[in-house]
């Protein structure tokens, strides 16, 4: 038997383990790209809890970068990055619920390489950031074969395929943000736990939920310290429900083997209270633990997880197995 029978959203999702309809977005169905996450726009698809969703996904470039010529800062008009697929309204969906979003497949899309990662002029996590009189390094760009047989590096170097989403959320209540910034709706986390097989939680703020997705990855390092992951156009399988009444202020993630908190802010150690607490209290509330018992186990057996150190807010995710949760 699976895991999942037994994970959160089967014992409290709407539509528990039950499968609904499919759906697939694709380029065409979407029209324009989203650049931001907000609640104003209109939806491009409405989905029921336990629906099945094939949507097709920009790399974070919008398909600009096609060759190892084409440099970011000749091709790319700022702020007209990573875009998204959505908004996706989930019927049902009110503040105080949360959204359920399980990764089922990533599928590379595209001409090959349809992997690209670059240097890109002041931006990245070993660079000057535009405020110092240090030149720039050098703009580079790599493209890279992605299939499911692995990322081609270089001649000397194949990296296993290990796909995510690297921006992923619903829409904050009032504001709309810019689809590069992390925060409490999810959004650019770049956290490579965000991967085929795991359940992610997210807080529910406006009627709806909104969900938007993009920015996928063929694999990227703790940190993406450059900046720039293996970006990929994909195809990304999923299937959303709801877990009424859940008040969570942080995405979650759920796996076989482990649960995390997501935290995103700046300064980095920001982040780091922000993940840890909501897994105290996540302990607390769900897993009958004492405040000063939960505390102590993630001092002793939590484990950390930094998803980005350069987006407008770093993203870290605190994780406890489940095997310390009785």
């Amino acid at each position: 038997m699976s895991w999942k029978a037994s994970s959160i959203v089967a014992r409290r999702g709407i539509a528990g383990r039950s499968v609904g309809s499919c759906h697939r977005l694709d380029e065409a169905r979407q029209g324009k790209w989203a650049y931001v996450y907000g609640p104003y726009a209109e939806p491009v698809l409405r989905v029921r809890p336990g629906d099945v969703l094939e949507i097709e996904t920009a790399d974070a470039f919008g398909g600009a970068i096609r060759t190892e010529a084409d440099l970011p800062s000749k091709v790319l008009e700022m702020p007209w990055v990573n875009p998204q697929a959505g908004p996706i309204a989930v019927e049902g969906a009110e503040k105080g619920d949360a959204l359920v979003v399980e990764i089922l497949d990533i599928e590379p899309r595209g001409p090959q390489p349809a992997g690209t990662t670059a240097l890109i002029p002041e931006f990245g996590g070993l660079v000057a950031n535009g405020q110092l009189l240090n030149p720039p390094l050098p703009e580079r760009v790599k493209k890279m074969e992605v299939t499911r047989a692995g990322v081609r590096f270089s001649e000397r170097i194949t990296l296993p395929y290990a796909p995510f989403i690297g921006t992923l959320g619903v829409s904050p209540e009032l504001e709309a943000v810019s689809s590069l910034q992390p925060d409490y709706w999810g959004g650019n986390m770049d956290l490579p736990d965000v991967a085929p097989g795991a359940i992610v939680y997210f807080p529910v703020r406006r009627a709806e939920a909104y969900l938007y997705l993009g920015d996928c990855h063929g694999c990227q390092g703790d940190g993406e310290i450059c900046g720039v992951a293996v970006e990929i156009p994909a195809t990304v399988t999923l299937r959303v429900d709801l877990i009424k009444g859940w008040h969570i202020a942080w995405p979650r993630l759920e796996t076989e083997t482990q649960i995390m908190s997501i935290g995103s802010a700046r300064p980095m150690e920001d982040a780091v209270r922000i993940a840890y607490r909501d897994l105290v209290r996540w302990l607390v509330d769900e897993y009958g633990f004492e405040e000063t018992e939960a505390y102590f186990l993630c001092t002793q057996a939590g484990r950390m997880r930094v998803g980005n150190v350069v987006d407008p807010n770093y993203t870290v995710a605190a994780a406890m197995a489940k095997a310390h949760l009785g």
